[in-house]
Order: structure tokens, then C-alpha cells, then sequence
């Protein structure tokens, strides 16, 4: 299993360029149109090039955060749990 780690939240109109084509990549996956106010949650996949993209508005909890990644055989560090956490509570 593979430790994700969140390199950040960004407003979709303050997201860093280079990940851009993620995003978008995501956002056709889960068929959702981006605003520039949607929260994006930004992990990186430690031991790999791979980012994950999570649309926060798109989940109802961390729990349902935890199972999309268990499918891609990820789960939060400790920290980042603690972070995300925030946008649930």
C-alpha cells in the first residue's frame, strides 16, 4: 500500500500549473465541471511520480476519502488526515 500526502489545498484559480493536466484528467474521470472556487486537495503518492486529485466538494467525509484511495491502494499520512479533517467537521 502506498502513503499519499497531501502537498496542498488550492482554490481551482490558485492552482500551481504544473498540476493542471491532473486535475483536468480527474475532473473528466468524475465528470465534474471545475470552478475557480472549487477546494482541490492535492496528494502525492510517496514513492512514485503520481499525484492524486480529490474534489473535496465531492465527498461527504474523510471516510469516503479513505475507500476511494483503499481502490487505489493509498492511504492519507497522518498529517494529511489531520488537515482534510478540518474541511469535514
Amino acid at each position: 500500500m502506498f502513503v499519499a500526502t497531501l502537498a496542498g489545498v488550492f482554490k481551482y484559480a490558485d492552482l500551481p500549473e504544473k498540476y493542471g493536466p491532473f486535475v483536468q484528467y480527474k475532473a473528466s474521470i468524475d465528470d465534474k465541471t471545475i470552478t475557480d472556487a472549487d477546494d482541490i486537495a492535492i496528494l502525492d503518492i510517496t514513492g512514485t511520480e503520481s499525484v492524486y486529485v480529490l474534489f473535496l466538494d465531492l465527498y461527504k467525509s474523510l471516510e469516503d476519502i479513505d475507500e476511494e484511495l483503499k481502490v487505489a491502494d493509498a492511504k492519507l499520512n497522518h498529517r494529511s488526515k489531520q488537515v482534510l479533517e478540518g474541511y469535514y467537521e
